[in-house]
Parts: structure tokens; C-alpha cells; sequence
């Protein structure tokens, strides 16, 4: 790869460009392979894995239980690098086959949810939880909601590729991306100045959809690039961020399938409460 480079007249595909990721990055939908989804007992199947779009689904599952709700799940691993998301059965839930995706059996026919912030929203709704019941308020979380669905394929897809994926560095996308993580970091923190979660006073959907991916970069867990970004700038962010780490099923919500790091802190698949490690 060199630093110049002029875009042909016609785009073609070369699988072997696209760095890390390659092997599951192509320029067309739809199945690879027929395989059936496995289905555990519970109304709610979730199939996903430990990414930031993943943990924000597992949180709130976990944030409905520990609130008493009856939300048990079953969640299935999809490992996205072997591409069991090209799967046929999880392409009839997903068809962008991405995780996470929902199937929930509480109807006659099961229901697919699909999209971390549509989950998140079906859940709140389907429980009356998480989502504050005011007009203004609940508008207000939603705001951020899809704020955060708009705002992070910049920071990962590319703030995050560019810098920690890509096969080789190039200064203009790192900057790019840079100055535009920066800049939603800021976003975030004066707004946190003067609030303490993301739709005010209250706890809610919001705040689990932003933490996976603001948090673990303002952690430096995300992309190692901490120092980089000079997190210390956004105290405000890194308060909350604190907070919100200390909850118990945040926690939780980070362990359900994850397959990498410390074993302690990995529940590959959740059938109950007792997959968890104690603590």
C-alpha cells in the first residue's frame, strides 16, 4: 500500500486488503452456510458476543434482573472471526449479520430484534424499565441513544480501525478520526458536567449503550489509545465512566460472551445466574 493512491474507474473487491478483519468483510449479504441457531429454554434468545454492541444488550438483561424483572435469556456465542454470523439461521434474525441479534419467543410467531439500540429500546418498552416516563426526559434518552448509534462508527470503525486494525498507519485517517473522537468526547463531557447519566437524574438506556464504547476508551481498553486521545481532558466522562463500572450488572453484562482476557471475567454462553464466576 502505498501513501498515494487514485481509485480506479470501476471498485472491485481484493479480500486481501482489508487488513484484521478480512476474512469476514465482503462486499455482499445474505448466508455462506446453512446452520441452524441453538435455542435454549428462555422466552429470550440472544445471540451476540463481547463486543460494545453485544455488552449493551447484556447489560440491560442483566440490569432487568438485578431489578427484579422476569427477563431471563439464554445467550449464544457468535464468533463474528469464524463467521458464524454468515450463518443461515442467524442471517434469518439478522439479515446485516451483525451481532447482536434477539429472537423472543413470546409470541405466537417469535419476534427478530434486530440493531443494540433497537433492542435496547424493545426491552425498555416490553418492561417499563430504563426508559424514564416523562416526555422530556424519555426524549432526552433517546437523543443520546441514537446519538451513540450514529456517533460510534466513527470512533470504531474509524477512529479504531484506522489506528489500532488497519495494515499499515496513515497520518490523515488517524488524524481524521481523532479529531473526531476528540471532539464526541467533548460532546459528552460537558454534557456530564451538569448531569449525572445521560438523560439526567436517571439511570437508563442510554447510559448502557454509550458506556461499552466511550468507557472502555476513556480506560484505555479500547484500542490502547488513552494516552493518544488524552483521556484525562474529560473528567466528567471519566466520573461517570466510574460509576458506572461499579454496577453490579454492568459487570455482569461485560462477562456474557466473552472469550478473551482474563478467564475469570468469561461466560462464553449465559443460561442462568449460575454461569457466573463467583465473585
Amino acid at each position: 500500500m502505498s501513501e498515494e493512491y487514485t481509485p480506479p474507474k470501476v471498485w472491485t473487491w481484493d479480500k486481501e486488503s482489508g487488513g484484521q478483519f478480512a476474512n469476514i468483510n465482503r462486499p455482499i449479504a445474505g448466508p455462506t452456510h446453512e446452520k441452524e441457531l441453538p435455542k435454549g429454554e428462555h422466552r429470550f434468545q440472544l445471540y451476540s458476543l463481547a463486543t460494545p454492541n453485544g455488552v449493551k444488550v447484556t447489560t440491560m438483561f442483566e440490569e432487568l434482573l438485578e431489578a427484579g424483572h422476569d427477563a431471563e435469556y439464554d445467550a449464544w456465542l457468535i464468533r463474528i472471526n469464524e463467521g458464524d454470523q454468515f450463518g443461515s439461521g442467524f442471517v434469518d434474525v439478522n439479515p446485516n449479520s451483525k451481532i447482536p441479534a434477539l429472537l423472543d419467543y413470546g409470541h405466537a410467531t417469535p419476534l427478530r430484534v434486530f440493531e443494540s439500540g433497537s433492542i435496547l429500546l424493545y426491552l425498555a418498552e416490553q418492561f417499563g424499565a430504563f426508559l424514564p416516563k416523562t416526555h422530556a426526559e424519555r426524549t432526552q434518552a433517546l437523543n443520546w441513544l441514537f446519538w451513540q448509534m450514529g456517533s460510534a462508527p466513527y470512533l470504531g470503525g474509524g477512529f479504531g480501525h484506522f489506528y489500532a486494525y488497519a495494515p499499515a498507519k496513515f497520518e490523515y485517517p488517524i488524524n481524521r478520526f481523532a479529531m473526531e473522537t476528540k471532539r464526541q468526547l467533548d460532546v459528552l463531557n460537558r454534557h456530564l458536567e451538569h448531569h449525572e447519566y445521560m438523560a439526567g437524574d436517571e439511570y437508563s438506556i442510554a447510559d448502557m449503550a454509550i458506556y461499552p464504547w466511550y468507557g472502555a476508551v476513556v480506560l484505555g481498553k479500547a484500542y490502547n489509545a488513552a494516552e493518544f486521545l488524552s483521556v484525562h481532558e474529560y473528567e466528567h466522562v471519566l466520573r461517570w465512566t466510574a460509576a458506572m463500572g461499579e454496577r453490579p450488572a454492568v459487570k455482569r453484562g461485560q462477562m456474557v460472551n466473552r472469550t478473551w482476557g482474563d478467564e475469570s471475567e468469561q461466560v462464553p454462553e449465559r443460561h442462568s445466574a449460575a454461569d457466573f464466576p463467583e465473585v
